[in-house]
């Protein structure tokens, strides 16, 4: 690997520019170039390196689940995409057995290589995923080297775009740079490592969409219930070939003290499979779950049984969403997105959170649904409950929509996000473009 200034002074060049376009295909590159020496500045002020130090700059790109909402925990089918906007780091071996990140707006965190071990006290914490990450990676057989790395984020908390899989991949890929002979794991490997890290040491109960989202960027099919999984097929074409964009609403609700809300979804989807001697939805046939249920309202609840209605519909839905994508029929693929966003509502209901008094996701998606036009619509955005909303919009409908709800949200509330047909990358070399597995 290079001194890390050297990196610093081809991207100034402009001799990394036709890479760092691909990553931000909307961004002005001279913002680009800034934007890294800025975070090369800020990793020299923590870090104080030595010129000679082995570094480098890395990206990590946020995600937008287009379809398959909460269909990954049961090993369904999902479509999502990795989005321009991502986690930058300027890093360099330490020489240590320590890894060190500081990022603007965010406590320092440091972890010891020599103890990986889960700590109840970093449940729910930046340190939690990098020690997460560290112990599944390790597990694996990777050699590990401490590292220092500053972190500039452009993937917004509580936006619904994944910044902490975005953080779990980026931290896996500079543990795989800076282990002994290492750069080679394959992105399915990094996103695993990311998933158990916030299953087991963060202690949310995720599926895997959002890290192999961010691993592997562009457009992509999941299907779960591959082995080993998930299996992915990438979806050429877009929206705005036809006149489509796609946007987030933040409705500025938190997410905190709703990780309950969220973890019951798959406990009692989960409840409903064991019903019939399985561990997840996608194990028990159609067919058997609406023969028994009546059996199932008595032994599991009706709300156990609607979500796993949606489950059915959704897994469905996604397939078809991805198809319909595919093959250019925008229209279809945003009829589609507005009966998943009905779905989440009627059946999944997780688009209130535990307060009555902020129901701000339920009304973003009613408002939504009047500015977005016939041809538009609107659905709940990842997890739920509180944070987000997407839009898929005719191009024509954007600033009407924009207007609309930001009245009522406030300004900026509205984003418009661009594709990346990349995920995590070291910069300077060819970005991973998804093919290993």
């Amino acid at each position: 690997m290079d001194r890390w200034t050297e990196i610093q002074a081809a991207v100034e060049a402009g001799e990394l520019d036709g890479e760092l376009g691909r990553l931000y295909p909307s961004w002005n590159l001279e913002k680009v170039r800034d934007r890294i020496h800025s975070a090369a500045e800020g990793f020299q002020g923590a870090f104080h390196p030595a010129p000679e130090a082995p570094g480098a700059f890395f990206s990590a790109p946020g995600r937008v689940e287009l379809g398959g909402n909460h269909t990954d925990h049961q090993r369904g089918h999902v479509l999502c995409a990795g989005v321009e906007a991502d986690l930058l780091a300027c890093a360099a071996a330490n020489g240590t057995g320590r890894l060190r990140l500081r990022s603007p707006g965010f406590s320092p965190v440091e972890v010891d290589l020599a103890d990986l071990t889960p700590r109840a006290e970093e449940r729910g914490t930046s340190a939690a995923l990098v020690r997460g990450v560290a112990a599944a990676l390790r597990a694996r057989g990777l050699p590990l080297a401490g590292f220092d790395a500053w972190v500039d984020s452009q993937v917004p908390p509580g936006l619904g775009l994944s910044s902490s899989a975005a953080y779990e991949v980026l931290v896996g890929i500079m543990l795989d740079q800076f282990s002994p002979g290492g750069g080679g794991l394959p992105p399915r490997e990094i996103a695993r490592a990311g998933q158990y890290a916030e299953n087991v040491y963060f202690g949310k109960p995720c599926g895997g969409m959002d890290q192999m989202a961010s691993a592997l960027g562009g457009v992509l099919a999941l299907d779960f219930g591959a082995d080993p999984g998930p299996a992915v097929k990438r979806i050429e074409g877009g929206l705005g070939e036809k006149g489509y964009l796609l946007c987030v609403v933040d409705t500025g609700s938190a997410h905190e003290d709703l990780t309950a809300e969220y973890a019951a979804i798959p406990r009692e989807m989960g409840r409903v499979a064991a019903c019939f001697g399985k561990s997840v939805l996608r194990e028990v046939p159609e067919r058997e779950f609406r023969n028994r249920l009546c059996a199932l309202r008595e032994s599991c609840g009706d709300r156990a049984v609607l979500r796993a209605m949606h489950f059915y519909g959704e897994d469905r839905r996604a397939q078809e969403m991805a198809r319909a994508l595919e093959a250019g029929d925008v229209e279809e693929f945003a009829a589609l997105a507005g009966r998943s966003g009905l779905s989440s509502d009627l059946c999944l209901q997780n688009t209130r959170g535990n307060q009555p008094r902020n129901q701000a996701v339920a009304l973003a998606l009613a408002l939504g649904r009047e500015l977005a036009g016939q041809r538009g619509t609107v659905r709940v955005h990842g997890g739920g409950f509180a944070g987000t909303i997407l839009a898929v919009l005719p191009r024509e409908r954007l600033e009407p929509f924009r207007n609309g709800m930001e009245e009522v949200f406030g300004s900026g509330a509205v984003r418009v996000l661009r594709i990346r047909d990349r995920g995590g990358c070291l910069l300077g070399e060819s970005c991973r473009d998804g093919s290993g597995t």
